[in-house]
């Protein structure tokens, strides 16, 4: 999409906050989870919010609206689960490719209202990727440090799957994001860049991992140099963070990136870290104080939230960040 690799060159670009806090504010019931097509189904689906793109579609577009409204220039799908393997948990993998259409579609209408009314200010939409809920580089069990419970082959073809359906809609780039294992991640972009071959459709590509902890390491245990460098062959428009910590905790691992990376830095952090009950307790005004020294000392160039985040937390960093200038790519040797 030329438009969005011209613009991130001129402007901080803001990415929309957490889904899943959003639709967590509904209250929704498992009725609400399935709607009248699954009103019968032979299993609990409350939980699973990609399902919610078809069941309550009218929710989705809100929350997306809602971010647009706040500000965002891109908004991502709800699409975060959306792959034949997560959805084995809700015997819901014949669903994959409606979901990932469903979702697309609701986000792109979203994107084009706002668009229409701005055109010198186009949004756009990220086609969500997430990690699944298996790891090609640890064991589940303990006990046999060498057992797999999914392989590198499967993993190509899930994502490939889930991007086809995705590009088909128009998404204008494909994010694959929370990376905790980067094996994990090269296979979706072999995947990825399978299906953008496949159907000749080719969008921009966006990666973000998850340090886990103040170890300063993915779960898989590569630190954020090492994680660059994995990923360093991908044609990537940006790297970045997500998840996990909040922006306090995030200051140097993103440092590490700006001084790095050949290609655009974002970042998208909790409202802190969880509670005891696991809920964010960082208020907009709270987590822009600690995205400052990143925005000030030019470091970034896509910038909005993850879990606990809401339109209240993405407004306060659009109205704050749109006077800075964004990180420009340095000159690496």
């Amino acid at each position: 999409m030329t438009d969005l690799i011209q613009i991130i060159q001129n402007r901080i670009l803001i990415l929309d906050g957490a889904m899943g806090t959003m639709i967590q504010r509904h209250q929704l019931s498992e009725e609400n989870y399935r709607g009248e097509r699954f009103k019968d189904f032979h299993q609990s689906l409350k939980g699973n919010n990609d399902l919610l793109s078809i069941t309550q579609p009218e929710i989705i577009k809100e929350i997306h609206l809602d971010y647009l409204k706040a500000g965002a220039d891109i908004i991502e799908t709800n699409t975060f689960n959306a792959n034949r393997i997560s959805m084995i948990d809700y015997d819901m993998v014949d669903l994959v490719d409606e979901l990932n259409v469903a979702s697309a579609k609701l986000a792109l209408e979203a994107a084009e209202e706002f668009t229409k009314q701005t055109p010198d200010k186009p949004r756009f939409v990220a086609g969500s990727l997430g990690p699944t809920n298996r790891t090609a580089s640890i064991s589940p069990d303990v006990n046999d440090p060498a057992f797999r419970n999914i392989d590198y082959d499967e993993l190509v073809e899930t994502y490939k799957q889930q991007t086809t359906s995705l590009l088909k809609t128009g998404v204008h780039a494909i994010l694959v994001e929370t990376i905790f294992d980067t094996l994990n991640a090269k296979a979706a972009f072999f995947g990825i860049m399978e299906a953008m071959d496949e159907t000749g459709i080719q969008v921009p590509l966006m990666a973000s991992g998850t340090i886990t902890d103040k170890s300063g390491r993915t779960l898989s245990g590569q630190t954020t140099e090492a994680f660059l460098i994995s990923l360093s062959h991908i044609p990537l428009l940006s790297i970045g963070l997500n998840c996990a910590l909040g922006a306090t905790d995030m200051i140097p691992y993103v440092e590490i990136l700006s001084e790095n990376a050949p290609f655009y830095v974002s970042i998208y952090p909790n409202a802190g870290l969880p509670n005891a009950f696991g809920g964010y307790d960082e208020s907009p005004e709270i987590m822009l104080e600690n995205l400052k020294p990143m925005i000030e000392n030019g470091w970034v160039n896509i910038i909005g939230g993850c879990c606990g985040t809401t339109p209240e937390h993405i407004k306060a960093i659009a109205d704050f960040t749109k006077d800075f200038e964004p990180r420009k790519l340095p000159e690496l040797v």
